[in-house]
């Protein structure tokens, strides 16, 4: 066997005080050395060998590289693009985010062609500096290529942490054995999601508790206080997670946090598996690696996505396909009767929860811009509608908290700071609670949505809102849509009962592998019998909030119409299939052809625009039905097809 070559680590400080803390603090006696004619002071430590590979072990022949860089990218479209032309060419599989703050990647292929990927990442400046983790398989974990453009590469929702400008302590994965193995005082926070931390994690680590990392914050804010004055080494799988948690948890008062550089993945190897038990889980088809980067026996439940040990695969609940001990449902479950869910909803509707007066508490995120200013200031600033007299009322009635604590007037604040708005004795308006359910499956629900009922909690509505009384209908379904649909637009609407169901069903509507037929109700008549509007709509609201039509700069959309019937009154009824998916999609692209929607408020004749107001629910329906519907069951893959009645309005007078 070859011999092993010693190796050491060489760290330069600024002055002999930040050299003698670090030998204090990493509670090391190497030799130090001091170059008075540079003023250079570094301390020189070895580092544990690596042991050379087996002569005779051979690599898998698939390479897994994961990867990230936060850096101030441009040009993203373009970058996607090209990114996706190379990666086809060289036959590679995986994922990679773009977004304003850098680059995220997960990808496998053979090895020439990794090779070539990362050489033509590099070759940009902007990331020069992309390092890559390796692992292998003997096959292509991945099922297809994806890349896509993203508001952040790890989302998180709190604006004012900029990795690419600032991170906590980065700690060496050899470093945390020697503290571990020295049995330093510190605390590890594991900063996944549970079901990762499940099948496995760091000996004494204290899991965040989080199911997915935008509630990371939230969390941080329930941990003990004295944890502020501790040594805190938080670590996720391949580092990304943690160099925004990281800052965020300094900016809430932690006083020592390092995070692990290259997560556990490189922890595993360099380090192997000491002080740490169990796999870690992976965003592929592998699911899990072993601290010897080898892919293990566990695997995911194809309905509910949940990691499974072998163990766990054992059990009687798992059933490939249909079940597992995780959304196993136990036989004697009672099936209600489509008409007894029907009833539930009238029952929560009757009267509708938001017509009874209580205090609505509001979200309120204090942007990057702001970061520094007072409450009022920022108040008067970011809702110029409210006079600065009217929030300087409200905040003197203490009605702006922050951790259920009143924000003082003139304190500043900062970026990411989430506030809320308390809003005493609300009363929201009316809203039209025939809800119809069209078919009720075991992962999928589909309802006939009336109007007016806004999908979501918005604006002026909160409680009375579908998903709101959907949650009071049925608390142990979590039902959750899978599309949208506009507060004054009837018909189909797809709920799912988990977010992977969801997912899919997103993934069809977004890919346009999801058919959606709709009825309008125009003003005039068209000349044409069929026709296909291509007009590109703006990628941001213009006058009143509303998009509209943008030849120059605006994204590519497209809808398919068909006259059914030229009506008496001078109006048409026609057939529209959106190709694309962009917000009010129909509504801009008739508006544009000169064929408002009866009854929509925004998008008048003549090429006006209205208010964005909501209409009262005794008002005229805007005449815009999600008809009919054709995708493919989330779990199965088998085809779907629904139809909601057409309205009274889609018939002459």
């Amino acid at each position: 066997m070859a011999a092993v070559t010693p190796r050491f680590r060489v760290t330069l400080f600024e002055s002999p005080c930040r050299l003698k803390t670090a030998r204090n603090a990493f509670n090391y006696t190497p030799n130090s050395f001091l170059n008075n004619t540079n003023a250079n002071f570094f301390m020189v430590t070895s580092v544990p060998p690596t042991p050379p590979a087996a002569e005779h072990a051979t690599p898998l022949p698939v390479v897994n590289i994961s990867s990230y860089l936060f850096a101030r990218l441009d040009r993203l479209p373009e970058r996607r693009v090209a990114l996706r032309e190379f990666c086809k060419q060289h036959n590679l599989k995986g994922t990679i985010l773009l977004a304003p703050e850098g680059i995220n990647l997960f990808m496998a292929g053979a090895r020439p062609d990794i090779d070539a990927l990362l050489e033509m990442l590099r070759a940009d400046p902007l990331l020069a500096s992309l390092q890559a983790k390796e692992s292998f398989s003997e096959k292509q974990p991945f099922s297809r290529l994806l890349v896509k453009l993203k508001q952040e590469i790890i989302a998180f929702g709190v604006s004012g942490i900029s990795p690419a400008e600032y991170t906590s302590r980065k700690l060496p994965p050899r470093m945390l054995k020697d503290w571990l193995d020295a049995g330093r005082p510190l605390t590890l926070l594991d900063t996944r999601n549970d079901y990762e931390v499940e099948l496995g994690t760091f000996d004494d680590a204290v899991p965040i508790g989080v199911n997915h990392f935008r509630d990371f914050p939230e969390a941080v804010r329930q941990l003990p206080e004295e944890w502020k004055e501790r040594p805190l080494v938080m670590f996720c799988t391949g580092g990304i997670r943690c160099e925004k948690a990281g800052p965020f948890m300094e900016r809430e008062g932690f006083r020592e946090v390092y995070q692990l550089e290259g997560g556990i993945l490189k922890y595993f190897e360099e380090c192997g598996g000491a002080h740490y038990h169990g796999d870690c889980f992976v965003f592929d088809h592998r699911v899990a690696l072993d601290p010897a980067l080898h892919e293990t026996a566990t695997t995911q439940c194809y309905i509910c996505q949940h990691p499974l040990t072998l163990e766990q695969q054992q059990s009687e609940k798992y059933v490939p396909g249909v079940s597992c001990p995780f959304c196993w449902q136990a036989p004697e479950k009672t099936e209600l009767s489509l008409a007894e869910r029907e009833a539930r909803i009238q029952a929560v509707a009757n009267p509708l929860p938001g017509s009874l007066p209580y205090t609505n508490r509001r979200p309120l995120n204090v942007p990057e811009k702001y970061h520094g200013w007072n409450l009022i200031d920022f108040l008067a600033d970011y809702h110029p509608h409210v006079s600065r007299d009217e929030w300087g009322k409200i905040c003197a009635r203490e009605l702006i908290l922050y951790r259920d604590q009143p924000w003082p007037m003139h304190k500043p604040l900062w970026a990411g700071q989430r506030l809320v708005r308390l809003e005493p004795d609300t009363i929201e308006p009316e809203v039209n609670p025939q809800i119809r359910i069209v078919d009720w499956q075991t992962r999928l629900v589909v309802f006939n949505k009336p109007a007016p009922l806004p999908v979501h909690p918005c604006g002026r509505f909160n409680k009375n809102s579908l998903t709101s009384l959907l949650d009071l209908a049925f608390p142990e379904e979590n039902l959750r849509p899978a599309h949208r649909l506009d507060a004054n637009t009837t018909g189909l609407i797809v709920f799912t009962n988990h977010r992977n169901s969801s997912l899919r069903i997103q993934r069809q509507f977004e890919r346009g592998q999801a058919e959606k037929t709709y009825l309008c109700r125009v003003h005039g008549q068209p000349e044409w019998t069929t026709f296909a509007c291509t007009a590109p709509i703006s990628r941001e609201t213009a006058e009143a909030g509303v998009r509209c039509v943008d030849e120059a700069d605006g994204l590519p959309a497209q809808t398919d119409f068909h006259l059914l019937e030229r009506l008496p009154d001078g109006t048409a009824l026609l057939e529209a299939r959106p190709r694309t998916g962009r917000t009010n999609q129909i509504r801009v692209h008739l508006w544009h052809l000169g064929l408002p929607i009866l009854g929509d408020s925004v998008y008048l004749p003549e090429q006006q625009i209205g208010t964005r107001i909501t209409q009262a629910i005794d008002a005229p329906p805007m005449c815009l039905h999600a008809w009919k519907l054709r995708l493919h069951d989330p779990d199965t893959g088998q085809p779907l097809e629904f139809t909601a009645p057409p309205p009274n309005w889609a018939q002459a007078d």
